[in-house]
């Protein structure tokens, strides 16, 4: 068995983020070679976050970066609270969103090509990362966006909802304003001729189906379906909400007061959309020892 010193150990951890019991083993099957020991790593930690890829992942972190004039929004996920707060994940999440934003990537799959700065690409990052917190780890989605025209804010409210605004007139205070309503009042979009037709359609198909029962006229019936279906839009919409700083006025109101306009905007919240299971804590840590 090759002779593995702790300064050898040492090297191999700071290049791989590995464990230090991982580094030694490693070394120990290539017999100290330190470039097949990153390779030997590099590989056993696909091999680990293959066998993970199946584990739902809802926890993690969302993180935004901007560089130059591209700016980041980005989640990535795991499978629990507990890895999301660990500082290694962060740290992957953090420089993850500050790569995306560096290259201008717009795309989850050219982010996972991109190289990493500790070699080997974003992929094998990952990967790695999954090897060393033993959870399943996910780049679930990433909205970029390159704005000049006009003031544009981003609003993490922790690490768990992310808001982009871009404006067309106003001010920074106001594209933070209009950010801070965003990540509050969970808007569908921004205005109503935006909203998807068929989600208009089935909200007055249910309407339809409600005021039916009330006996009224068919006429009268109708028109409280056409009024129920503009407060639907108002309440989904951005610019038909009251604002969440003062809801006496409508964000609407509060843009045409600053002569703009919302150019864009995106909202994340962490896991949304993931089915989120519920099960037995000590049976999870459980199969993660045998895994």
């Amino acid at each position: 068995m090759a002779d593995i010193s702790a300064a050898l150990v040492k090297e191999l951890r700071e290049r791989t983020g590995a464990g230090m019991m991982e580094c030694k083993q490693a070394l120990v099957r290539t017999a100290g070679n330190l470039e097949a020991a990153v390779e030997d790593l590099r590989t056993s930690g696909m091999a680990k976050a293959d066998k993970k890829a199946g584990r739902q992942a809802a926890e993690g972190r969302i993180a935004a970066a901007h560089v130059g004039d591209t700016t980041v929004l980005l989640e990535v996920n795991c499978e629990t609270d507990f890895v999301g707060k660990d500082g290694n994940f962060a740290s992957f999440v953090e420089r993850l969103a500050a790569l995306a934003a560096g290259h201008a990537t717009v795309d989850v799959d050219a982010l996972a090509a991109l190289p990493w700065p500790d070699g080997g690409t974003v992929e094998d990052a990952r990967r790695l990362l999954v090897s060393r917190l033993g959870e399943n780890i996910t780049v679930r989605r990433l909205a970029a966006s390159r704005w000049t025209q006009g003031p544009r804010d981003v609003y993490l409210h922790g690490h768990r909802i992310g808001v982009l605004v871009e404006l067309e007139g106003g001010d920074d205070a106001l594209a933070h304003d209009v950010a801070l309503h965003v990540a509050a009042s969970r808007p569908l979009c921004v205005r109503p001729e935006d909203v998807p037709a068929d989600r208009v359609e089935a909200e007055r198909r249910i309407f339809q189906g409600q005021a039916a029962e009330s006996g009224k006229p068919p006429a009268i019936v109708q028109k409280m379906v056409e009024g129920r279906v503009q407060k639907f839009l108002s309440e989904v919409t951005l610019l038909g909400q009251p604002f969440v700083k003062d809801p006496q006025i409508s964000v609407g109101d509060l843009l045409r007061r600053h002569k703009a306009s919302v150019h864009l905007f995106v909202r994340m919240e962490l896991g949304e959309g993931v089915e989120r299971r519920t099960s037995d804590f000590a049976e999870d840590v459980r199969a993660q020892l045998r895994s």
